[in-house]
């Protein structure tokens, strides 16, 4: 069986009598590991002799498999791929964390139990500590518990434990459905009459229940019926009422009848029909321009997959286009469709895999995780903005959704459908070597123009005004005449925070990450300091920590900033913030952008979320603040991302009847990125990024691989990199390695970081070549976060 630790192994458990008839393979089982009882898939049931004493399994936790034999080969395809543990991939697999609740249990050890008696008759000794000890002389308990009653717990048993005086037990059990929050759950009356005597509490609930039939919100019922939440966990056991999860909350979206495709549309979903009716796997690129109704071309391609009787999945790159997107499919089709994502918490989205699995719904939207959504009969993947960063999971196992999706297809007979304003270098060029069948939609509908795009130099705005502005004088007039006409406006900066950086105008330092060798960004709303990579937080210094200096200043801006000085200049409009300070959940990005569709604000103010796939027809202006953010940054892919941002953005102005306008800030009028989106020029783009690319032989003219070795001292990432970098050279003929050298971004998370890029002409000698690093990691005895193997690396910070 397959276990979720960091060993590219399977382990063989024994099973009990009682189990032995009632295993398979798919179905998960929770073992002892150690000291811990960890819940892990089954590969294999066998009864072939071993070299080693097997311990025995300890509970089968699914009557019936969880994974089906497509599901395990795909993980097992995702394992070897990406050089990850196939027990991290099967549990990145299975939104089913809910099911089981883990904990620690704590025990005096015998030394525990001599230094509780001694000090028992010591009360010098610290009260908190003699109070945890002393609650453990009289039996184990659980961290938790411990935590409730004891202030600093977790401190004190650590320290405990590094002395060798309690023991610790990893432990699973199975979580209670009805421990969930009162507003998680809905409760209705079976008919039962439950025997005895029913306290105050249960006998109010069961008489407002059938003075109101039907099921209720339990935490609505809390302020009408006294002590309500805790009356009816009662009455569930005694089995007079049911509780059952609260359904997914799906907002209704304008809902678009089926209209009739246009030219392009037509000839589009034609092909998409015809593959999906063959049976056979095939990839189309539907390379559409904004609104040119791609969205469209999907619902059509869906109801052909349902005709057929197969299912379809769609992916979205953004947790803020699922709400959207989902709606819209759920006026289209109704309870088949369901929703996986991340913004759920974990039973929701167990609730939503086994509708899935159930068959209760053939339609699923997510975002990347929901690829591996157990769809029934699956005749169609749909990735729309397949070129977005989004897909790639920057940690273990560190796939990319896209390509998973198209392996996936491949295996079910299954079309997949790549969708995008800005494809990828990659699916772009499989388009033209004819790897893909390319779609094209050249036109937006209803022969809406394009967007207007007025590039503004910054170097000639400060020299005229002699000002550092952040807005230029022709996109504020614009602002101003579009809220005086009563239209919208969105306004991008792909930056957080209000300042990007704080710094000593004395000495120049700059205010820097204790854990990391970035800068902190100045977040004024909730005045401190904060970084973007570990969260690391602190307060403004009145003076500068190097020189004490009192000049110090606060430098660079972000969209907190832009969304300030818009109140400055426009104190009358009704202005919103989209970025990652202002969302922390599925409810707010829900909110802002129905609020903001529904006109109760004039402007929205955010980064890279408010530049995909939104469709907001009063929006007639779109201004970019800073075009060349990203620019600059060390690596290949940065004029990419710049041009697939800059387009994108531009893309959400002028898809009503109203034409669209936008304005693009820079200092470097003329990149080619920004001169091309200027110009809505996919093509010449295109043409322009694959001479660099085949010039330099980066993807799609090569494979690649990123490994970063990761340690706590500087020194031991250092002669690490250089042991594993000696290891693996010489390499083939067709390959290049780079470095060992320090990563961009050298200290992470309080980690030095090193890094080998390696290039190569074969993925097979690649992968060849990353397992060999991999077991010498094992061989060596690095610790199991040391060695971090990236393949096909959408980034190299």
């Amino acid at each position: 069986m397959s276990l979720p630790v960091p060993l590219d192994q399977a382990f063989t458990y024994s099973l009990p009598v009682t189990l032995q008839h009632r295993v398979k393979p798919g179905a998960r089982l929770l073992v002892p590991f150690g000291p811990r009882k960890l819940s892990g898939v089954v590969l294999r049931v066998h009864d072939e002799p071993t070299d080693v004493p097997l311990k025995d399994a300890l509970r089968l936790i699914d009557a019936e498999p969880v994974l089906d034999g497509d599901l395990i080969a795909l993980g097992k395809w995702i394992s070897g791929y990406y050089c990850a543990p196939l027990g991290e991939v099967l549990r990145s697999m299975l939104p089913l964390a809910s099911d089981i609740r883990a904990g620690k249990i704590y025990t005096l050890t015998d030394s525990g139990r001599d230094a509780s008696r001694q000090l028992s008759i010591e009360p010098q000794a610290e009260d908190t500590v003699n109070q945890v000890i002393q609650m453990l002389a009289a039996r184990s308990l659980s961290a938790a518990h411990i935590r409730k009653k004891v202030p600093l717990a977790d401190r004190i048993l650590k320290s405990l434990e590094r002395k060798g005086w309690i023991a610790v037990e990893e432990v699973q059990r199975d979580r209670d459905p009805m421990r969930a929050a009162a507003s998680k759950l809905r409760i209705a009356p079976t008919g039962a009459e439950p025997h005895g005597k029913l306290p105050k509490a249960e006998r109010e609930l069961l008489a407002y229940l059938a003075l109101h039939p039907g099921s209720h919100n339990l935490g609505e019922l809390e302020p009408l019926v006294s002590n309500a939440s805790v009356a009816a966990r009662s009455l569930a056991r005694r089995q007079a009422v049911t509780l059952i999860p609260e359904p997914v909350f799906i907002r209704a979206a304008p809902i678009r009848a089926p209209h009739e495709l246009n030219v392009s549309q037509r000839s589009a979903f034609d092909l998409i029909e015809a593959g999906i009716a063959a049976r056979k796997f095939c990839t189309f690129l539907l390379y559409g321009v904004t609104g040119s109704g791609k969205t469209e071309v999907y619902l059509n391609a869906i109801d052909a997959a349902l005709a057929s009787g197969r299912g379809a999945l769609m992916l979205v790159p953004e947790i803020a286009l699922t709400p959207a997107v989902a709606g819209q499919f759920f006026a289209r089709f109704g309870d088949r469709v369901a929703m996986l994502h991340s913004a759920f918490s974990d039973s929701e989205r167990a609730d939503q895999w086994r509708r899935i699995r159930a068959g209760g719904a053939s339609v699923v939207v997510g975002t990347r995780s929901g690829v591996f959504a157990p769809v029934r009969n699956l005749g169609l993947i749909v990735v729309d903005e397949e070129h977005d960063a989004s897909y790639k999971q920057e940690e273990n196992p560190r796939y990319n959704g896209r390509d998973v999706a198209i392996v996936r297809a491949q295996a079910a007979d299954a079309c997949v459908v790549l969708g995008s304003a800005t494809p990828s270098l990659e699916s772009r060029y499989n388009a033209s070597s004819g790897k893909y069948a390319l779609l094209e939609m050249p036109e937006r509908i209803g022969d809406r123009p394009m967007p207007t795009v007025k590039v503004v130099d910054m170097r000639q705005e400060f020299l005229e005004t002699r000002k550092h502005a952040i807005f230029s004088r022709e996109l504020i007039e614009a602002i101003r005449e579009r809220l005086e006409n009563n239209e919208q406006a969105m306004i991008l900066l792909n930056r957080r925070g209000f300042a990007t950086f704080v710094a000593c105008r004395s000495c120049g330092e700059r205010i820097q990450c204790v854990n990391c060798s970035v800068t902190l960004t100045w977040h004024r709303r909730d005045q401190r300091l904060l970084c973007h990579y570990c969260g690391y937080a602190e307060k403004v210094p009145s003076v500068c920590p190097k020189c004490q200096s009192e000049h110090v200043h606060f430098m660079g801006s972000g969209s907190e900033r832009v969304e300030d000085e818009l109140h400055g200049e426009f104190p009358a409009a009704k202005i919103a913030r989209l970025d990652r300070d202002t969302v922390a959940g599925k409810r707010q990005f829900e909110d802002i952008l129905h609020n903001f569709r529904e006109r109760n604000f004039d402007i929205l103010v955010g980064t890279q979320m408010i530049a995909k796939g939104h469709d907001i027809p009063n929006v007639t202006l779109v201004g970019v603040v800073s075009a060349d953010v990203g620019i600059g940054m060390p690596d290949f892919r940065a004029a990419e991302r710049t041009f697939q941002i800059l387009t994108q953005v531009a893309g959400r102005a002028g898809r009503g009847h109203l034409p669209g306008m936008v304005y693009m800030q820079t200092i470097n009028p003329d990149h080619y990125a920004i001169k091309f989106a200027a110009q809505q020029d996919y093509n010449g783009f295109f043409e322009k990024e694959l001479q660099f690319r085949r010039f330099m032989k980066y993807p799609p003219f090569s494979a690649m691989a990123n490994i970063l070795i990761r340690a706590t001292k500087q020194e031991d990432a250092l002669r690490m990199s250089t042991e594993l970098g000696h290891h693996i050279t010489p390499p083939p003929e067709n390959m290049r390695i780079m470095g060992p050298a320090e990563a961009p971004v050298q200290r992470l998370k309080a980690e030095f970081r090193y890094q080998l890029l390696i290039k190569s002409g074969s993925r097979k000698d690649l992968n060849a070549l990353l397992r060999k690093a991999r077991d010498f990691a094992q061989a060596q005895k690095w610790s199991a976060t040391a060695l971090v193997i990236d393949v096909d690396p959408l980034t190299l910070l």
